[in-house]
């Protein structure tokens, strides 16, 4: 499930064979995005592993070819791309289209495909009715588990506030019993869909104030990176700072569109 940034695929490889798994015995590489966080090691896998690599159908193209994904996470990201690596195509041939409705057949079970493209065209949620998890993509926010901080994610250029809404409500819709967040891990779902409604309009609505009041955006940047606590303790200083300033440009985006 998402193959992680490409700089420590090595690690994924590690881990499956920690477990008694073989690499080539790998058959699904099963992507929530192509955001390079969570799709840029899917390249590096598919060289070592016997896999397909499952794909949103409007992701696709930037899997079997990523240079214009790589191009757009550098505007993104910023200084930051020095934590990523340029991804590796995946071949034509590996690579599933994935649409609302489909089904990955795992064997003994499946996973069902819901779209989920507030946060980026290309979003998926995964559904495993036979374990009753669902793994959330970035549709449920970033969740710091041990902290229990809940936090809105809302990149440019696609965010849409009032789809990624209507994300929230899709995942509600299939109760699940655990929502598997990337970056941070699993928990059980309980109240944090609501918390993240509540989360994310809070946000949509303090970045217009704000913008409202101050009259630049770039000082609008400057007052939400200012305030970011809570977001230094989880990722640490310096990729807090670029990850809130990256969310308000995207809220910044989204407003410009109404």
């Amino acid at each position: 499930m998402d193959s992680g940034i490409g700089t420590n695929y090595e690690r994924v490889l590690a881990a499956i064979e920690a477990v008694g798994l073989a690499p080539e015995g790998i058959e699904v590489i099963a992507l929530t995005h192509v955001h390079l966080d969570h799709a840029g090691g899917a390249g590096f896998l598919v060289d070592e592993c016997d896999a397909d690599v499952y794909v949103h159908e409007v992701g696709a193209r930037h899997v079997i070819d990523p240079g214009r994904l790589w191009a757009g996470t550098e505007q993104a990201v910023g200084d930051q791309i020095k934590f990523y690596v340029e991804p590796e195509p995946v071949p034509e041939e590996q690579v599933i289209e994935l649409a609302d409705g489909d089904r990955i057949d795992l064997g003994d079970h499946a996973l069902e495909v819901h779209h989920a493209p507030g946060h980026a065209p290309h979003q998926v949620v995964f559904e495993d009715p036979e374990s009753g998890a669902v793994f959330v993509a970035d549709a449920a926010g970033i969740y710091d588990i041990g902290r229990d901080e809940l936090f809105p994610t809302s990149p440019p250029p696609n965010f849409d506030p009032e789809q990624c809404q209507a994300d929230v409500e899709t995942i509600r819709a299939l109760d699940p019993d655990v929502l598997c967040y990337p970056h941070f891990g699993a928990a059980e779902t309980g109240g944090l869909p609501n918390r993240y409604e509540d989360v994310l309009a809070e946000w949509v609505d303090s970045v217009a104030t704000t913008r409202a009041e101050l009259g630049d955006d770039d000082a609008v940047i400057e007052h939400f990176v200012a305030e970011a606590d809570a977001e230094r303790e989880a990722w640490g200083a310096e990729k807090a700072d670029a990850e809130v300033a990256m969310n308000v440009r995207g809220v910044l985006t989204a407003l410009d569109r109404e």
